[in-house]
């Protein structure tokens, strides 16, 4: 919108408003507007989730040192959401399609756990959808988000080819280009392409919902993921920074650097208040909302397997629910103390701020061996 009004409309009357071309001059005011929105709104929507006595239920099963967390404001992912919504609305080029799918994802993801939140809130206890549910509207998420891609990629705006760290040569294509030679194969090979792309964005928004369990833990590697996501989505947009690291260039990408940044300053404005100790949760509008915001960049990017290094102390909190359960069903034995991992460590003695400070530091170092992976091809 502003980009519409200062660049392509004012810009030819007062020349200084060239700036606004430039996709670093907007990321910057945009993670700053995100940041400001958040601070600002925050006093505001605690008050009323206060006033509507939308309150976190403590499932019983968990740490019993935060059964003192109850009725601590829940849903302040709505705080997150607007706070990125807006900056991009505001600072993206509107015409660019990258922009308007990214927001999809966050919103469409953001709306599953709004309806979660709103069902604990409703029932007044810790169990919000069903499972099946919960899959079914994230399936159904997927699904939109891959058509759309599908679309741009028959109008040329969009390639199915990943890049895959460490080899230089070897891009495989999502939609697997061999069995398109044959109608014959079509359903199976968009069978694949939509499976992978559930697989991320549902493997995405899960992780960091597992991993919201204590202060500030998941937003603040969110500010960390999605700073990192910032400097992958420019250099990806940048042709010749992209050539230079042998990455498949996308086309219209820089956009997202700008979206990405919105996401960095909008969590950096939560914790602010999400900090332990809590006087707000993002619940699962918020948790959902960003990973499926983060599962998106990253398949607009071609960077699904990148994801897993930046998003790492995600994806490992996600798989120890994972081996938690299996193991147990499998062997009825348990290999944690407790899951997702953080409650393992809470469980062995360390206070809450040491894991969330640790998981961080943890967080930050696979952030950077992730953008180190571009140049070691």
């Amino acid at each position: 919108m502003l980009y519409w009004l200062l660049y392509e409309t004012l810009f030819p009357i007062f020349s200084p408003f060239r700036v606004v071309q430039y996709v670093t001059f907007r990321t910057a005011f945009a993670s700053l507007t995100a940041l400001f929105i958040s601070i600002l709104l925050g006093p505001w929507l605690i008050r009323k989730l206060r006033d509507f006595q939308i309150g976190q239920y403590i499932r019983e099963e968990g740490p019993k040192s935060h059964q003192k967390k109850a009725g601590t404001p829940t849903m302040g992912g709505l705080l997150i959401v607007v706070s990125i919504v807006v900056p991009t609305l505001l600072w993206a080029n509107l015409r660019n399609a990258y922009i308007w799918i990214a927001l999809f994802g966050l919103c469409s993801f953001g709306a599953i756990g709004f309806w979660d939140d709103y069902t604990k809130v409703a029932k007044k206890r810790n169990l919000g959808l069903t499972a099946r549910g919960k899959l079914m509207a994230q399936i159904l998420s997927s699904v939109c988000i891959g058509i759309f891609l599908l679309i741009m990629q028959a109008r040329g705006s969009y390639s199915t080819v990943m890049n895959v760290p460490f080899f230089k040569n070897w891009k495989p294509d999502l939609l697997i280009a061999g069995l398109l030679d044959n109608p014959w194969t079509y359903p199976f090979a968009f069978l694949l392409f939509f499976l992978f792309l559930f697989f991320v964005l549902a493997g995405s928004s899960n992780a960091v919902n597992l991993t919201d369990g204590l202060d500030g833990l998941a937003a603040g590697l969110m500010v960390v993921a999605s700073g990192a996501m910032t400097a992958l989505a420019y250099v990806s947009g940048h042709a010749q920074f992209a050539a230079y690291l042998d990455l498949s260039r996308v086309s219209g990408a820089s956009e997202l650097t700008i979206f990405c940044a919105t996401m960095t300053g909008a969590s950096l404005g939560f914790l602010w208040y999400n900090a332990h100790p809590a006087e707000v949760f993002m619940g699962d509008v918020g948790a959902l909302g960003l990973g499926g915001a983060m599962g998106t960049v990253a398949v607009l990017l071609k960077q699904e397997i990148l994801l897993l290094l930046i998003g790492g102390v995600y994806v490992i909190e996600l798989l120890s629910v994972m081996i938690q359960v299996g193991s147990f069903k499998l062997r009825g034995k348990r290999v944690f103390k407790m899951a997702p991992l953080h409650h393992h460590f809470e469980a062995l003695g360390w206070q809450e701020s040491k894991v969330i400070t640790r998981f961080w530091i943890a967080g930050l170092v696979m952030a950077l061996f992730a953008l180190m992976t571009l140049k070691l091809r």
